[in-house]
């Protein structure tokens, strides 16, 4: 039978993002957990490549401290763990091949709330 996920590993409700990818076991440090994503076609003049996720690579989430990187083998990229991991703990990465939006830090969201709005004189009755 198909088994989109390896062994002790489920899709469940993230604290990070929308759902993430949990481990039910202890994971060791350079635990080799499978397939994350597939190179279709490589651009050079870009150093771009075409990828497509398995759910692996689907419902893994961002952290700028993760327990996972992904190492490229040919056109395949694998989800490796770098650190021991324990049951329960959503697996994460630091993500490479996206665009991570800028977080805006609490001076520059109290500076975007003083700023005044522009005029907008009210309509005539």
């Amino acid at each position: 039978m198909y088994e989109p996920l390896p062994k002790g590993l489920r899709v469940q409700k993230s604290e990070i993002s929308g759902q993430g990818l949990f481990t039910l076991t202890f994971l060791k440090k350079d635990t080799e957990l499978g397939i994350s994503h597939i190179v279709l076609n490589h651009d050079p003049k870009e150093n771009d490549d075409e990828l497509i996720r398995t759910p692996l690579g689907g419902f893994i989430n961002h952290s700028n401290e993760p327990n996972c990187i992904k190492v490229k083998k040919g056109n395949r990229y694998y989800l490796k763990t770098i650190k021991d991991v324990v049951g329960g703990d959503e697996l994460t990465v630091k993500y490479t091949f996206y665009t991570i939006p800028k977080e805006i830090t609490e001076s520059e969201r109290l500076q975007e709330e003083l700023e005044p709005l522009p005029f907008c004189p009210m309509a005539d009755d």
